[in-house]
């Protein structure tokens, strides 16, 4: 396979990323319902069939950025192709598309950690990208966003006071409107939740299965229920944390 298999915009530039981090799509456990979506979403695309844009949101550590990042180790082969694009080097959206457009290869802008005030430039750039400006967008270019937020921007204490009553039914202000607009501007949105706690076990024993420990003994259980207690998160991310110093302890 010829080239890069992502790239980064930074500086006015699409630089290449060397080292692209192997995540496969068995690594990502108890997200069963979001894995086979966003699968079936993208093999659509590199299908060049119809596809959506698509927004991840809900607790961190969750999966998100690694199920994008799987998707292409697993779909690599059939021409997708990765772009990271910063937050707020959105407005160069135009700039970052047009290189890519008429390429065989089907790209993926990779959005990681979305979330903007409501006037932001990236807002409006995306805004554009996602419901159409002018310019016809590519076929061959779809956005994969990333955020904790539901809405992408944060919720204040006078967006709840906008919400007003109108013939017994509640109706939220136009703050509130105008960030669901934009949510809604994605064709597929999926929500990840934190975990529980034999989910969170079930984290630590596959980390340390691909650190080369089979097993894991009820002490070794506690001390993960504890490293996650003391980091207020039961994500993967800390499980892998753990699995790594336990691992290392060894």
């Amino acid at each position: 396979m010829k080239g890069p298999l992502a790239w980064r915009w930074h500086g006015g530039k699409l630089k290449p990323i060397n080292f692209v981090q192997a995540v496969e799509l068995d690594d990502l456990i108890d997200i069963d319902r979001q894995k086979a979506a966003l699968v079936q979403n993208t093999l659509q695309f590199v299908e060049g069939k119809p596809a959506n844009h698509v927004l991840l949101t809900g607790a961190r550590g969750t999966g998100k950025s690694s199920i994008v990042k799987a998707l292409l180790n697993h779909f690599a082969s059939q021409g997708l192709r990765l772009v990271e694009v910063p937050v707020h080097d959105l407005i160069d959206l135009p700039d970052i598309v047009a290189p890519l457009r008429g390429k065989k290869e089907r790209f993926v802008l990779y959005v990681d950690d979305f979330s903007v005030s409501a006037n932001d430039s990236a807002l409006t750039a995306l805004k554009t990208a996602l419901d159409g400006g002018i310019e016809d967008p590519p076929d061959n270019v779809l956005i994969y966003a990333t955020s904790n937020r539901r809405h992408l921007m944060p919720e204040t204490k006078k967006d709840n006071l906008e919400y007003h009553w109108m013939d017994d039914e509640l109706h939220p202000g136009e703050s509130t409107e105008e960030k669901i607009s934009l949510s809604e501007r994605f064709g597929l949105w999926l929500s990840f939740h934190s975990f529980n706690q034999e989910q969170y076990l079930n984290l630590v024993r596959l980390h340390l299965r691909k650190l080369g420990i089979n097993s894991i003994d009820e002490e070794g259980e506690k001390l993960a229920l504890r490293w996650a207690l003391n980091r207020a998160s039961r994500s993967g991310r800390v499980a892998n944390q753990f699995a790594r110093d336990w691992a290392g302890r060894q």
